[in-house]
This record gives C-alpha cells, sequence and structure tokens, in this order.
C-alpha cells in the first residue's frame, strides 16, 4: 500500500506550517492596536485601522474560497504567497513613529493585508482534505490548530520579550513577528498536494486507511502506478468529455439552514468576543506621565496573548476527544459561547483589581475562541463534503465571523473613545 497523502513527513509538515502561521494569529492586531494608542492615535482611529482589514477580507474571503475550490493550479503556491504578503504588511507598522500624522501606510497595508489573509485558511483546510480525506480531517484540522496556538504563544512571547529589551523602539516587536511567519513558506514546500478533486469537497477516489495512508479502489490501477498520475490522468479524461463530478448550486449551499445557523452563530460570538481583548490589553497597558507607553505593556498583552492561546491549545486537545467520545458539536459550541458574558462581566467587576485578575479572564477566552475556532471547518466539512463546495463555505462563513469581529473592533473603540472601557 503505497504511503502518499498520509504519511509522518505529512503530519509534521501541515504542523510546521499550522506553528508559523499561528504567528500571524489575533496578537498581532492588538500589539498593534495598542502600539498606536500609545503614540497618539485615537481609539476610533485605531478601530477604523483594524476595520479595514476586516471589511476587505469580508468582501474578499467567499471569493477566495471559491478561487481556491476551481483552481487548476497548485494550492501551495496560493499559501506561500498569502503568508509572504500578509507577514509583509505586518512588519510595515515599523514605519510609524510617535508624531507620525499621515495613517496612508497603516490604512493601505491593512487593506492588502486582508486580500492576503482570505486565502490562508480555505488553502491550509483544502490541503488538509486533499491529504487526510473526510474521515482524518477532524483529526488532522485539531492538530494544525493545536499547534497554530502553540505558535501564537510563541509569537506573543517574542513579540514581548523583543519589546521590553527594545524599549522605547517597541514597534520592532513586529519585524520579529513578520519574519516568523515567513518560514511558513519554507515549510510549505514538503506539504502534499493531496487529490485536487478530494480537497474541495468531492468524493474521492480512493479510500484512506487508519494509518492515513492512501490506496485506489481498483488495485489494476494501484498497481499501475502513483496515485497522484492517476488522478491526473483522470482529470484530463473528464476533461476531454466535458464533464466534473456533480457539483451543488451556489443558492443550494448559501440557503441550507445549516449555514444560516452557523454563520449567524459565528457572527454574534465574534461581535461580543473580537474586541474584548484590545479592551483589556488598554486598561492592563496604560501610559506614563508624559504621555508614552510603558516598558511594561507589550509584555502584560503578551502575558495575556499566552494565557488565552494556552487555553485554546487545551480546548483543541479536549474538544476533540470529546467530539470522538461521542458529545457531539452542539454542547461544546454552547460551552464556548457562554464564555463571552461570563468573561465581560469578570472584567467589569475586577477592573480595579489589579492585573492578575485581568489576565485570568484570558483563560475564558481561551476556552471559548478554541472551541469555536476547532468546530467551524469541522461544521463545514458535515455540511459540504460531497458537493464541491467546500472552500466556498470556509471563505463565506469565515466573512460572517469577520464582519462580527469586524464591527467590534469598529463600534467597540468607539464606544471606549467617548464612554470609557467600561462602557
Amino acid at each position: 500500500m503505497p504511503r502518499l497523502f498520509g504519511s509522518e513527513l505529512s503530519i509534521f509538515s501541515f504542523a510546521l506550517v499550522s506553528f508559523f502561521l499561528g504567528e500571524l494569529g489575533d496578537g498581532l492586531n492588538i500589539f498593534q492596536g495598542v502600539y498606536l494608542v500609545a503614540i497618539g492615535w485615537s481609539e476610533g482611529s485605531v478601530g477604523f485601522a483594524l476595520s479595514i482589514m476586516g471589511f476587505t477580507a469580508l468582501a474578499i474571503q467567499t471569493y477566495a474560497g471559491d478561487i481556491i475550490d476551481n483552481t487548476s493550479c497548485d494550492r501551495r503556491r496560493f499559501l506561500s504567497s498569502a503568508s509572504i504578503v500578509t507577514a509583509l504588511c505586518a512588519m510595515s507598522i515599523v514605519f510609524v513613529s510617535k508624531g507620525n500624522d499621515n495613517h496612508t501606510l497603516v490604512f493601505a497595508s491593512k487593506f492588502i493585508e486582508g486580500i492576503s489573509s482570505s486565502f490562508i485558511a480555505p488553502c491550509l483546510a483544502a490541503l488538509t482534505m486533499a491529504t487526510f480525506g473526510p474521515d482524518k480531517f477532524d483529526d488532522a484540522m485539531a492538530s494544525n490548530m493545536f499547534w497554530g496556538h502553540v505558535g501564537s504563544c510563541v509569537s506573543a512571547l517574542l513579540a514581548g520579550t523583543a519589546a521590553y529589551a527594545l524599549y522605547p523602539n517597541i514597534q520592532y516587536c513586529f519585524v520579529v513577528i513578520g519574519s516568523s511567519a515567513i518560514a511558513a513558506v519554507g515549510a510549505t514546500k514538503y506539504l502534499p498536494e493531496g487529490d485536487p478533486l478530494l480537497g474541495r469537497g468531492l468524493e474521492q477516489k480512493y479510500s484512506i486507511d487508519t494509518a492515513g495512508s492512501s490506496e485506489t479502489e481498483d488495485n489494476d490501477i494501484a498497481n499501475a502506478g502513483p496515485i497522484s498520475a492517476y488522478v491526473e490522468m483522470e482529470e484530463q479524461e473528464q476533461g476531454r468529455r466535458g464533464c466534473l463530478p456533480a457539483l451543488s448550486s451556489y443558492w443550494s449551499i448559501f440557503s441550507d439552514r445549516k449555514t444560516i445557523v452557523l454563520c449567524f452563530t459565528g457572527f454574534f460570538f465574534h461581535f461580543a468576543n473580537a474586541n474584548v481583548l484590545l479592551v483589556l490589553g488598554e486598561l492592563m497597558g496604560g501610559d506614563n506621565e508624559d504621555g508614552s507607553v510603558k516598558r511594561n505593556a507589550i509584555p502584560l498583552i503578551a502575558c495575556a496573548i499566552i494565557v488565552s492561546q494556552v487555553m485554546m491549545s487545551v480546548a483543541t486537545f479536549a474538544g476533540d476527544a470529546m467530539t470522538k467520545s461521542g458529545w457531539g458539536r452542539r454542547p461544546l459550541i454552547i460551552v464556548g459561547l457562554l464564555t463571552v458574558p461570563i468573561r465581560c462581566a469578570l472584567i467589569i467587576f475586577w477592573k480595579d483589581a489589579g492585573e492578575a485578575y485581568l489576565l485570568s479572564t484570558q483563560v475564558l477566552d481561551g476556552l471559548g475562541d478554541g472551541i469555536l475556532t476547532l468546530m467551524h471547518p469541522i461544521l463545514v466539512a458535515d455540511v459540504t463534503f460531497g458537493t464541491g463546495r467546500f472552500n466556498l463555505l470556509m471563505g463565506f462563513s469565515a466573512s460572517w465571523f469577520g464582519l462580527g469581529a469586524t464591527l467590534s473592533n469598529l463600534l467597540g473603540q468607539i464606544i471606549v473613545e467617548r464612554m470609557g472601557h467600561v462602557a
């Protein structure tokens, strides 16, 4: 039996890419937001800058998913290109210093970052599905997310250490984050391309065993040569006949009740949750008497992100185990949703109790976000496998999630500027 797709090298490669892509996690925008406020930007301007990326991703993500579904190009090239552009945009903030009232650079970089980052998640999900198939997809995505959270922890640790060591030139911590993320490109070349049709959620031509290896259903074909060659010949033959496997219509995907519930649930979760960490960072960071950012501001926020990401890793591991044991998706999602109101209530109650109390609320952030992040691609796979629209729905649902997060940052920062943090 040929070990073409699910080899140990493949598993390690996905973990490595996920780890480095984790460097571009939520912490990056939080660090940037706190830094911009510290050098004199208003909270409203920061919220607007972050919302540019969000609204751009909102407009692009569905199309990005559809492009990844329909492309005849190697999806690994999309992933590498998107990672490089996103990392460069992240590092551009080093050119923004105190007294710089020109917001054009940040606004432009956030616009470009919104486009490039829209391709990362669907590319990685498509390659994972193409390599491991639906039977192993849950485990593979849980592994990807676990190592992504570990990467976010390392990113926050590196950024916090760099900001403290390079103080007052704390903007150079973004170079550390961006440079680390570019390393994902080096690991991408070791990812298998897998079956392109399986990667878009169409029925596979061969089975995947418990070790993650694959074999064709026709033994004569399996003995004739590599599976990848067979897939290529089969696709060429289908092209000559002018017939591809049947694809579900766009409307059937968008109007599915499960799609609607998934999108609205994710929207309201991120609308409630996205801006909380930024507000928490502003509460803990504060300023010196001369208005400059405190030396421990970024390290404190790094600690908050590390606590959250550690809990996300735990939630990912526990959620995967509980799903296997028969808990189902719904109870886990309910637990994740309940963490937001409890967390916000504790922040209000402990706002003057000290940094340690505020940091402890990040446990709930990690638990809730970890569960919802794990469930997202798994639910999309449940809804779309066999339709050929897997990445389309990944992008479409991510757009709704992103809309919630964008509105949260935009409206949340406007409210903070006018009414204070507790509001």
